[in-house]
């Protein structure tokens, strides 16, 4: 087999196995209601099959580095690609809800290893030069995956079964493994010791960070208990794992990361563009669905351009990282393009029409292709070898943290503003004195209050959606000056 050849079958496997993974961050979700009827779940319980998988696959992340460099990256990859394809055999098997979210927690275990080993392993098998071309080909997985997973999940629900949203990744499983197996070489193994405590207090940081995001929506965020409880354990774990990281002599965590400027400033980036990333997502299927009567197949459709864009963007500038042309003028552009595209959205009316929204779609997509690829490689760029693995965990993570910061906090702005506006509009419109007659809502549906209601929800809607696009241009904006700090140089040697 020629070199090329090699790199072809590297390339389409580790995107396999790639876009298996992110995927399942988001393939599940509109499956939710049709898993509660099958597993006897409330609703508040149905939702730790999004959970459990996250949870566990965000604890596990920074793991990856140190198990790579104990029995290597071949290893790792393999036991990850087959680990994972077992518990989405599992999952669609299920019959109780607690099998569901122990199998979940496996997929994520199993999981957490193929984002960032499939993006060291593509780094090292491309020469420098062709670094942004290769962060192009990965970036298509991870950022066009969690885009396409719900239309493909309510299409497998809608047509099949909601069990067919995990055991479509038998297949795929199987054939990353396969060629993983046949083209992925060993990395060199390194008897390093576990810092088992710097490892449970991180765990403990991110387990309760995760848990309060995912759950502070349902519990109304600190006027419960348990969010309480969670935040200080994520405060704590994260102060007590830093104080430990810098007084031990082999932390868990390699300190020479961040000892690297464009790393350090790599990682803060991506974790305000994941906000980005998709927290649009969450807002726009509900808007459509629930405020312009859009069917789910129709949202799908509409959305779907997003990705297009995204995919046509990397395409581009995989070729234009191999000219002389400075890789941050790229990603300045692409920050520029997916700002006017929030701008546009933040004047989004429940009258826009399907092809406002696909134009902002489209425009939005390239420009998070613009930025994600070209920040991919820079973040590298002065790296060393040695420390890619870890380095590719560390950045990984932050991006899904701040996917996850940014749909809880839009998601609870939104609830938010949504009950203030309803308020404030109630009173100009003086509903209140309706409801205050002592008529429930069921007795307004037929009559003109009731319509009055109506308008004034999705009026109160409208503008509450329009706050929160307006706030993610304002963060995709601030993302801006970071950018300058990034520089353009040629990795370090080990």
């Amino acid at each position: 087999m020629t070199r090329i050849e090699d790199q072809r079958l590297v390339t389409a496997s580790i995107m396999l196995a790639t876009v298996m993974q992110v995927l399942d961050t988001t393939i599940a979700n509109v499956a939710l209601p049709h898993m509660q009827g099958s597993l006897s779940a409330s609703t508040d319980q149905i939702t730790w099959v999004l959970t459990s998988y996250i949870v566990a696959c965000a604890i596990m992340t920074p793991a990856v580095g140190f198990v790579t460099s104990r029995i290597g990256r071949r290893q790792v990859f393999l036991w990850s690609v087959a680990g994972f394809t077992v518990a989405s055999g599992l999952c669609g098997l299920s019959t109780s809800l607690e099998q569901m979210v122990a199998f979940r927690i496996l997929q994520g275990i199993f999981g957490a290893a193929l984002v960032p080993l499939s993006q060291a392993v593509l780094l090292d098998s491309y020469p420098v030069e062709k670094h942004g071309q290769a962060m192009a080909v990965w970036g298509v997985g991870v950022m066009v995956g969690p885009i396409l997973g719900p239309t493909l999940g309510g299409w497998l629900t809608e047509w099949y079964s909601w069990r067919w949203v995990f055991y479509i990744n038998l297949p795929f499983g199987l054939l990353a493994y396969l060629g993983i197996w046949l083209s992925v070489p060993d990395t060199e193994i390194r008897k390093t010791r576990f810092d088992l405590t710097g490892f449970a207090l991180l765990a403990l940081a991110i387990g309760a960070f995760q848990l309060m995001l995912d759950r502070g929506e349902h519990l109304k965020w600190f006027g419960s208990l348990e969010i309480q409880i969670e935040a200080v354990l994520a405060l704590a774990g994260l102060y007590l794992f830093v104080v430990h990281s810098l007084t031990h002599k082999a932390p868990f965590i390699n300190m020479a990361l961040f000892r690297d400027r464009n790393f350090v400033t790599g990682v803060v980036f991506i974790f305000v563009v994941g906000i980005i990333l998709l927290a649009t997502m969450a807002l726009l299927p509900p808007f459509l669905q629930q405020w312009k009567d859009y069917p789910a197949a129709t949202t799908g459709i509409v959305l779907a351009p997003r990705g297009l864009g995204s995919m046509v963007s990397m395409m581009l500038v995989g070729r234009l990282m191999r000219t002389r042309l400075d890789p941050r003028a790229l990603v300045i552009t692409g920050l520029c393009l997916t700002s006017l595209s929030l701008y546009q959205m933040a004047g989004f009316t429940l009258q826009v029409s399907q092809s406002d929204l696909i134009w902002t779609g489209v425009l939005q997509g390239l420009g998070l292709g613009l930025v994600f690829v070209p920040a991919s490689a820079l973040t590298y760029a002065t790296l060393a070898p040695s420390l890619r693995t870890e380095g590719t965990s560390l950045f990984s993570l932050s991006r899904n943290l701040g996917s996850s910061v940014g749909i809880s906090i839009m998601t609870a702005m939104l609830t938010r503003n949504l009950w203030i506006n309803e308020q404030q509009l109630g009173e100009q419109l003086q509903l209140k004195a309706w409801i205050a007659q002592g008529l429930p809502m069921k007795d307004l549906v037929s009559g003109v209050p009731a319509q009055v209601y109506h308008t004034l929800l999705s009026q109160a809607a409208e503008i509450s959606y329009m706050n929160d696009f307006r706030l993610l241009m304002w963060i995709n904006m601030a993302a801006i000056p970071l950018v300058l700090l990034l520089r353009r140089q040629q990795p370090a040697t080990v």
